[in-house]
């Protein structure tokens, strides 16, 4: 029989700068599934090298490290490349984690102060399924319509022709980051980034990133600039997604739709997203989606 390791030996070999972070899966009801993200509840004093060194090391798309911060908890994000100003997988992520390590109720509001102190406030929700979150990303900046001619540039980046491209117009939309917005009817299936100069080209039209979306499914794929990784299911985009569906006639007011994403790579998500306003004025776009809980653990700071 083996011996068990004598406990003041167990915490001689913990570290004593060990920072606890929560594996949960967010716009899924079930771990396994949906969006994987590291929530560290408390940072400490990380800089921000050791918070991008930590999500490399953990590789999930995304990692989320909170602080409290008076009346505010303040949350920075990070992708495996650099900090992002606003995120909206994380944000549920880590608003439901609270929920689930603080919450005195069913229902809760966290208020996070992220970069550049823009406050967002959350909402989760606890019952018999697990727990959920909901925000508002609030009213979208409709930036730019390209030219017909970048259709079939961006098409082409995509390995798509502009035949598969739905009779609707490209458009860059933000609530907190700047999305291309490419519309599809069809080869959302075979759709991938073939030009190693996409950043490039977005930045041409002011985008940072872009979104593919099926208008008649209404199910979406994203990808790092660079190709290389999928996204499961991207918060940020979902509200742009929603504004555009609003103010081109595929969303009604008011009601929710689920914007699918996630089904090719193995990891199928539902965003709830719905929209507020009119066509040519909408007003906000709220997000939400269940979270489900895979573990914890402690890693050393870098």
């Amino acid at each position: 029989m083996m011996d068990r390791m004598p406990e003041n030996v167990q915490r001689v070999c913990e570290p004593a700068d060990a920072l606890r972070f929560i594996h949960c899966d967010v716009f899924s009801p079930k771990p396994y599934s949906g969006n994987s993200l590291a929530v560290f509840p408390e940072r400490g004093a990380l800089t921000a090298p050791q918070m991008l060194a930590i999500t490399q090391e953990l590789r999930h798309f995304e990692s989320i490290f909170l602080h409290r911060d008076g009346d505010f908890i303040s949350a920075r994000v990070f992708d495996l490349f650099e900090e992002l100003p606003f995120a909206g997988h994380p944000i549920i992520g880590a608003a439901c984690t609270l929920h689930k390590l603080y919450g005195k109720a069913d229902t809760q509001t966290w208020a996070f102060k992220l970069m550049g102190d823009r406050i967002i406030n959350v909402v989760t929700c606890k019952n018999d399924d697990g727990y959920c979150g909901r925000f508002d990303q609030g009213r979208p900046d409709f930036l730019a319509t390209p030219s017909n001619d970048h259709r079939s540039i961006f098409a082409k980046a995509f390995g798509l022709s502009p035949q598969h491209l739905a009779d609707l117009p490209l458009e860059v939309v933000s609530t907190g980051l700047k999305y291309l917005v490419l519309p599809v009817r069809d080869g959302l299936e075979t759709a991938q980034i073939v030009r190693p100069d996409l950043e490039d080209l977005l930045a041409e039209i002011g985008a940072e990133f872009a979104y593919v979306v099926d208008v008649e499914r209404l199910e979406g794929r994203h990808w790092n600039n660079d190709g290389v990784v999928e996204d499961i299911a991207t918060g940020s985009a979902a509200g742009v997604v929603g504004a555009y569906a609003l103010k081109h006639g595929l969303a009604t007011s008011g009601q929710s739709f689920a914007l699918k994403q996630g089904r090719f790579v193995g990891r199928p998500s539902d965003i709830h997203v719905t929209a507020y306003g009119a066509p040519d004025d909408v007003e906000r776009v709220e997000v939400a989606g269940a979270v489900a809980f895979v573990g914890d653990g402690k890693v050393q700071a870098p």
